[in-house]
């Protein structure tokens, strides 16, 4: 197990004028055997940070760092390529090739990298095992269910042992009903493994369920990073606060009276515990209410 750590990286797309920021200054330290979800809506960085972590793309500042080894780093001239990073990545596609049966999907990182055939056929052989999918290894992508192609891709992208798991959109593929068991089985083999994972996804539902702690990116921009219950119910701004979960919304004033503190929003007036008043500085206020605790 390995931690991952980004220092000020910044990624940009074009040159001049169009100039694009895709992240902004990210610092984000994934701990050793976390499981670290990064959220936020389409076309804000996630990809591109996963994608940086892989080493698909170079940051254009900052530094990346798997473990004890710098990856890479544009100011010292390092850049490690993918192959070189013992890293797995599920695609938001799963990328399985259709003309592979799954035990050749599966065995194909290995196949590269030339090992044994006897190696090759005893480590895909433990992998199925451990995701539930032996009976698949003589059938084609197209014979497989949405969650069987799911788990064929996370076995391809565990059966070389990679130091980190790095997940784009796993479960976007897959209809409300598998996705609940989708999130139980990856959740599962992630604490069976105890592998670093980065997972990324616009829904809340999968970093509430998933995540030992959320970090929640907005325009290339780190917002808040925190434990699920902490972003849930302590959101460092309004686009946390929505973002994270539906919520009611109020606009108004903290209001003293007689040693006692209370929100007035016109129609709606809240007395306010005493610890909440003395931590609340501003005279304006916007009060949010989740809908499960009304």
């Amino acid at each position: 197990m390995v931690r991952v750590y980004l220092h000020e990286v910044t990624k940009m797309f074009g040159k001049g004028a169009k100039n694009v920021v895709a992240l902004d200054k990210v610092e984000l330290e994934i701990r050793s055997g976390e499981f670290m979800v990064v959220m936020g809506p389409s076309g804000h960085g996630k990809t591109t940070l996963l994608r940086v972590v892989a080493g698909l793309e170079e940051p254009t500042d900052g530094e990346v760092w798997i473990g004890d080894s710098l990856v890479a780093s544009p100011r010292k001239g390092v850049f490690i390529p993918p192959k070189d990073r013992n890293v797995g990545m599920v695609f938001q596609n799963w990328a399985l090739y259709p003309h592979m049966k799954v035990f050749d999907n599966i065995a194909f990182p290995l196949k590269i990298k030339h090992m044994p055939k006897n190696e090759i056929e005893r480590k895909v052989r433990e992998i199925a095992e451990a995701l539930g999918i032996t009976e698949t290894l003589d059938r084609y992508p197209r014979q497989l269910s949405g969650g069987q192609q799911q788990r064929v891709a996370i076995a391809r992208a565990l059966v070389k042992e990679p130091q980190v798991l790095l997940m784009d959109e796993p479960f976007s593929n897959l209809d409300a009903r598998i996705r609940v068991t989708a999130r139980a089985f990856v959740k599962e083999i992630q604490r069976k493994l105890g592998i670093t994972t980065i997972l990324v996804t616009h829904d809340p539902a999968d970093a509430l369920t998933l995540a030992d702690r959320i970090a929640v990116l907005r325009r290339g921009v780190i917002q808040q990073i925190g434990l699920p219950s902490e972003v849930y119910d302590k959101p460092a701004n309004i686009f946390v606060a929505n973002f994270i979960g539906d919520i009611n919304l109020f606009e108004g004033s903290i209001v003293g009276k007689g040693g006692e503190a209370y929100f007035d929003g016109g129609d709606i007036k809240l007395e306010l515990p005493p610890s909440a008043a003395r931590n609340i500085n501003a005279q304006s206020v916007i009060l949010g209410i989740r809908p499960e605790d009304v």
